[in-house]
């Protein structure tokens, strides 16, 4: 049977194994992702309190006005 998450899956079984470090594979994460990505898995895993999330967008915005 084909496992649909194996890259996920290895990459959990080695930091499970100590072969990589937790820190290291979240920075990576963070990094490659788009800021969108970031924010939309900070908001599926409820990592924002909702006040927050309205200033974050503000901050957001204004950074994308700024950029213009």
């Amino acid at each position: 049977m084909y496992k649909t998450r194996q890259a996920t899956e290895r990459i959990l079984e080695l930091v499970e194994d100590g072969l990589l470090d937790r820190d290291t594979v979240i920075m990576a994460c963070l990094k490659y992702m788009s800021e969108d990505d970031v924010k939309d898995m900070a908001h599926a895993n409820e990592f924002f309190l909702d006040d927050e999330d309205e200033d974050l967008d503000e901050d957001l915005d204004e950074d994308l006005d700024e950029d213009e």
